[in-house]
């Protein structure tokens, strides 16, 4: 037997639930009716909040393709444009600028002068490098090229566990895994033993970094601090400035020793990922005047993010342990210029046999583009080394557009084979090289606070050559052949990707 349902009011009457409906509209209007003016408020904050952007950006604009697409979005969406603002285009580093001026950085290169620090013939011939680092090449320096995680972590381990003063950590990603453990084991040993222990990491980077790493760190008597910790006002679901990172990688010992590179300190960067498999990166150490240099970098970084001054010796009396000028360059959005990608071109432009760059992210901009087309016109050996597999499906994919343009104008490209490519390396001639965390795009260039080594003695050239040529055996240079097999939906998601060039 089929049971029926027992009608209701409405069912009866067909009417009411019309009724009711206008009913509960009205109540509705009447509730707006009501906060008219709250509703008014928020628009007009909204559409003034918009103003300000607006004029913010044309006040601060770098490229009118950039401003102009801000403009557009803030005019006819601000509802959503305007969050998107702040986190992507509202870049107010006037603060870390006033700390670099409290810092004495635009008095450094004198000081290395009056202490004859300075190389003062590499600072000559690089003079555009030297004025951008705001420091000339330092000279008496001992280093060494450090192929790889292992030998990268193993050399850095054995620096933190000799220290007997400081020792100065900072990375962009620190994981709680095997390799991360092993280095807060060292930390921990160093800063029980009564030595000045800091690390600084990035929120964004070290975001699954957990509360008992750095609690047992802080235990110990190790000083941690998150690059936005001190910015807490900044913060909207996440840090606020997510857009803006430290992509830093540093270690100073005692003022004496640095190490600066590719790596961060994830078993990844050790070769265990099981998807990536080998980790091909690239560090160098250095033992001399440029691990001060190094440290007054990471004192800028530690007064912005803890809000408290390192103790810092005078400079007065560094060894010299070797015989090798070095030029350390912290680059980053408090910059005046676009002084990374002035440094990257100088360098280009400069080439006349041979200009080899490995990165894993190539996303140049329009003037290191121009750099580089220039370089290959006037026969120089231009080579980009990138990785076949890909970590991040947008900015590899952006990488394929930016350097299938590179190859349609003479440039070589080759793609690395043997797991994932993630050193930052550029070879000019047999005259300058570079080992850092800057990447070939324009996060790297304008948008992340980095650091780059550059090198001039004849010795680490050659080593970072041979190594250079390694890696290009273990490559496969794309052609013109290849770029005609790409199916066309590829060449349309390369392309669509490359749109976001100025956030990658």
């Amino acid at each position: 037997m089929t049971v029926q349902p027992v009608p209701g009011p409405d069912d009866l009457l067909p009417g009411r639930s019309l009724f009711r409906t206008v009913i509960q509209d009205a109540t509705f209007l009447d509730m707006m009716a009501n906060n008219l003016g709250l509703v008014a408020l928020v628009f007009l904050a909204i559409y003034v909040t918009a103003a300000i952007c607006a004029v913010r950006e044309i006040m601060n604009s770098r490229t009118s393709q950039g401003t102009i697409a801000w403009l557009l979005s803030l005019f006819f969406i601000p509802y959503v444009t305007v969050p998107l603002y702040f986190v992507f285009g509202w870049k107010a580093f006037s603060d870390y600028t006033h700390i670099q001026h409290r810092l004495g950085r635009l008095q450094r290169s004198r000081r290395a002068d009056d202490m004859q620090l300075a190389d003062q013939h590499e600072t000559e011939d690089w003079k555009v490098l030297s004025r951008i680092a705001s420091l000339p090449f330092l000279a008496g320096n001992k280093c060494e090229l450090l192929i790889d995680g292992p030998e990268t972590f193993n050399s850095i381990i054995a620096g933190i566990s000799a220290a007997q003063k400081s020792v100065l950590v900072q990375f962009f990603t620190i994981a709680d895994d095997e390799l991360g453990n092993r280095l807060a084991d060292a930390l921990v040993e160093r800063a029980q033993a009564g030595v000045e222990v800091y690390l600084l990491y990035d929120d964004v980077g070290s975001r699954t970094l957990t509360h008992r790493y750095v609690n047992r760190l802080k235990a110990a008597g190790v000083k941690v601090t998150g690059f936005n910790e001190n910015h807490r006002y900044l913060r909207l679901l996440g840090p606020m400035r997510l857009n803006y990172r430290n992509h830093r990688k540093i270690v100073v010992t005692d003022f004496e020793h640095t190490w600066v590179g590719g790596h961060n300190v994830s078993d990844q960067y050790v070769g265990k990922s099981r998807k990536f498999g080998h980790w091909r990166d690239t560090h160098v150490k250095v033992s001399g005047p440029a691990a001060m240099a190094c440290a007054l970098s990471f004192s800028e970084d530690w007064l912005w993010a803890n809000g408290t001054e390192l103790k810092l010796p005078s400079g007065h009396g560094l060894e010299r342990p070797g015989d090798e000028p070095v030029l350390v360059m912290p680059t980053g959005p408090a910059d005046e210029l676009e002084e990374c990608s002035i440094a990257f071109a100088e360098a280009a432009a400069r080439a006349r046999q041979r200009l080899w760059i490995a990165t894993p992210y190539f996303v140049p901009s329009i003037d290191v583009q121009t750099a580089l087309y220039a370089a290959a016109m006037r026969g120089v050996d231009v080579r980009i080394l990138l990785p076949e597999k890909a970590d991040h499906w947008t900015v590899w994919l952006a990488s394929h557009s930016h350097a299938d343009l590179m190859v349609n104008r003479g440039v070589k490209v080759f793609r690395y084979m043997d797991g994932f490519l993630h050193q930052k390396i550029t070879l000019v001639d047999d005259e300058l090289c570079s080992i850092g965390t800057v990447n070939f795009d324009n996060r790297s260039f304008r948008i992340n606070f980095e650091i780059t080594l550059w090198f001039t003695h004849p010795r680490m050239v050659e080593n970072v050559r041979a190594m250079l040529e390694k890696d290009f055996q273990g490559a496969r240079q794309t052609g013109p052949d290849d770029l005609e097999n790409r199916s066309y939906a590829f060449r349309v998601l390369a392309q669509g990707a490359s749109l976001f060039s100025p956030i990658l």
